[in-house]
């Protein structure tokens, strides 16, 4: 009984640095994080059947694109070249900017790159351990990330994070949110990772998806990874003439 209450105090006696410092130490390294300054992701999701390519892209100074290979045609979402955010509208093929109040909120994001729980102290975030649950078997700590407050509709807005962290990885398996606008207002958004391969010192996780909880969700095929890579200013680029 002694040894099982020993085990049990271990267990428990965790602190959420303790848990995101295992995170970083089990996947690489923080040292290797830090001089991460970006990443290019080849992926693919299945619609109606077809494998439809992306390629995604993301830079510590806050620039990315999701380029989406579709019937020929290349298509731009979440486009940041620094100053606008941008995406190509399906309807009309058309590049349009985002509203004001979407670029601002993105604009707070950049310091994210390449995870939110880097020095998020300095950066003026707050993690706090919620406790233990079981994400589909696994045993998890779930973290709960309090980041700086979103605009939504010209009102400042809570903007809370959940994520369950792998307690015997110590990696993240999935992350919680509320979503604050349109259809699915009020309803919680989920996004998974598995399948974590190493990458050239790193683990990255392989597999992802995204959805509504208690809907279906969409899944991501990751086939490979490019650390730190060489991308031409262009391809960020509000295109002319829009």
């Amino acid at each position: 009984m002694i040894a099982l209450l020993a085990i049990g105090s271990v267990t428990y006696s965790q602190t959420v640095d303790d848990i995101i410092k295992k995170y970083f130490e089990n996947t690489g390294g923080i040292a290797k994080w830090k001089a991460l300054t970006g990443l290019k992701i080849k992926a693919s999701v299945n619609q109606m059947g077809m494998d439809i390519p992306l390629e995604i892209v993301q830079l510590k100074d806050g620039r990315q694109y999701t380029s989406v290979t579709f019937q020929g045609m290349v298509l731009k979402q979440g486009v940041y070249d620094g100053s606008t955010l941008w995406s190509t509208n399906y309807m009309n093929m058309k590049a349009e900017r985002s509203d004001a109040e979407a670029t601002e909120n993105f604009k707070q994001e950049i310091g994210d790159f390449p995870d939110p729980f880097l020095n998020y102290k300095e950066r003026g975030l707050k993690a706090e351990l919620v406790g233990k649950e079981t994400i589909e078997g696994t045993e998890c700590y779930k973290i709960k990330l309090t980041k700086k407050p979103i605009k939504v509709d010209g009102v400042s807005t809570d903007n809370v994070l959940f994520y369950y962290f792998d307690a015997e990885n110590y990696v993240p398996l999935l992350m919680e949110s509320e979503i604050k606008s349109g259809q699915a207002k009020g309803m919680t958004q989920q996004i998974t990772w598995s399948d974590y391969q190493e990458v050239d010192g790193l683990m990255m996780p392989f597999s992802m998806a995204q959805g509504v909880k208690g809907m279906a969700s969409q899944a991501l095929k990751i086939t490979a990874y490019e650390l730190n890579p060489k991308v031409d200013d262009s391809l960020f680029k509000f295109p002319e003439g829009n």
